[in-house]
C-alpha cells in the first residue's frame, strides 16, 4: 500500500516527536552522564603535561655554481657530451634535498644517537618547572641506572628501535614547514622541557648544515679525482679547457663548504627559550569529551526505547 504525502508528513511527525519525547524522557540520564563527562575532562585535561615548541626561521642559502656551470654547457655543451662528460647546469636542488634529508630515518637516527637523546624523547612524560628536570616514565626507562625496562612482545626489544623512533620523532616532536611563496623555512621541535625543544631545534640545524657540506666536499673530491684522471687521457685543447674549469669549479665548491658555517640553510630568525606552552589544548579537550559523553548518553536513551522498549511490549 503506498503512503500518500500527507500520510508520510504526519509518520515523520509522529517520529520526531516520538523522539524529543524519548529524550525528555531520559534527561536525568543525558544531564548526568553530561556532567560526568564533563567533570572527567577536566580532571583529565589538567593530567596532561604541558608541551613547548622552539621555532626557527631558515632562508635557503644560493647556490652560486649554477652560473659557472650553464656557461660551460652552452659554450661546450655539444663537445663534452660526444666526450661523455655531462655538465648540468640545471637549477641546484640542494635546500630541497636537505629538506627530505632532515626528515629521513638515517639523518634523525643519527642526530638522536649523537646527542643522546632517546631517552629525552622516548621515555619522558613530563618536565619539573622549579628543577628543571626531566619525569621519566618509570614503566619504560630507568634513569638511575640508564636502562631501558619497557615490556615489550618479541621481537621487539625495550630499548626502541629505527623505526619506532623516527615516527615519534616526526609525529610528536619534529616539524618542517615550507613556505614556498616567501622561499623560508620554519623547522619547529616539540617537548615537554622548553630548555630541551630550543636546544634540538637548533642542533638540527647545525647537523645539516654540517651533514650537506660533509656530503658535498666528498662528492667534489670524487668529481676532481674523476676529471684529473680524465684531463690525463685527453689531448684536446677544449676539452682540456672543459676539464680545467670543472676542477676550478669542484674546488670552488669545497672551498665554500669548507668556509660557510650555514651551508645550506641561513638562519634568519633564531630560536628563542619557548615561555607559553604549545599543548595540550585543555578547553578543546574539555567540549570535546563534555559532548561525545552527550552524545552517547542521548544514544543510551533512544536505544532503550526504541530497541529494548520494543522488546519488552513484545
Amino acid at each position: 500500500m503506498q503512503l500518500s504525502e500527507a500520510d508520510i508528513i504526519k509518520k515523520s511527525e509522529i517520529d520526531l516527536t516520538e523522539i524529543l519525547s524519548a529524550i525528555w524522557r531520559g534527561k536525568w540520564i543525558i544531564g548526568i552522564t553530561t556532567i560526568i563527562f564533563a567533570v572527567s575532562s577536566v580532571f583529565y585535561a589538567l593530567s596532561l603535561p604541558n608541551t613547548y615548541r622552539a621555532t626557527v626561521l631558515l632562508s635557503p642559502v644560493e647556490d652560486s655554481q649554477g652560473g659557472v656551470l650553464s656557461n660551460l654547457k652552452s659554450e661546450f655543451g655539444g663537445l663534452a657530451a660526444m666526450a661523455g662528460v655531462n655538465l648540468g647546469g640545471g637549477k641546484s636542488n640542494k635546500a630541497a634535498l636537505a629538506l627530505q634529508v632532515m626528515q629521513s630515518r638515517y639523518f634523525i637516527n643519527n642526530f638522536v644517537e649523537k646527542y643522546k637523546l632517546k631517552p629525552t624523547l622516548m621515555a619522558t612524560e613530563g618536565w619539573m618547572l622549579g628543577s628543571n628536570e626531566l619525569v621519566f616514565s618509570p614503566e619504560t626507562y630507568d634513569a638511575e641506572n640508564a636502562k631501558w625496562i619497557r615490556n615489550v612482545d618479541a621481537p621487539f626489544k625495550p630499548e626502541p628501535g629505527i623505526q619506532e623512533l623516527f615516527e615519534h620523532v616526526t609525529s610528536e616532536n619534529l616539524a618542517v614547514i615550507e613556505d614556498k611563496e616567501k622561499g623560508l623555512v620554519t623547522v619547529a621541535m616539540t617537548h615537554f622541557s622548553p630548555y630541551v625543544a630550543k636546544s634540538m631545534v637548533e642542533n638540527i640545524v647545525v647537523e645539516i648544515n654540517e651533514h650537506m657540506k660533509t656530503e658535498a666536499i666528498a662528492e667534489a673530491n670524487i668529481k676532481i679525482e674523476y676529471l684529473k684522471k680524465t684531463l690525463a687521457d685527453t689531448s684536446v685543447a677544449d676539452m682540456q679547457r672543459i676539464f680545467y674549469q670543472l676542477i676550478e669549479q669542484q674546488e670552488q665548491t669545497k672551498m665554500l663548504a669548507q668556509t660557510q658555517s650555514q651551508y645550506v640553510f641561513k638562519t634568519i630568525d633564531p630560536a628563542i627559550l619557548p615561555i607559553q606552552k604549545a599543548g595540550p589544548k585543555r578547553a578543546l579537550i574539555c567540549i570535546g569529551l563534555t559532548f561525545l559523553g552527550g552524545v552517547l548518553a542521548v544514544a543510551f536513551v533512544l536505544f532503550r526505547h526504541f530497541v529494548l522498549g520494543n522488546r519488552v511490549k513484545q
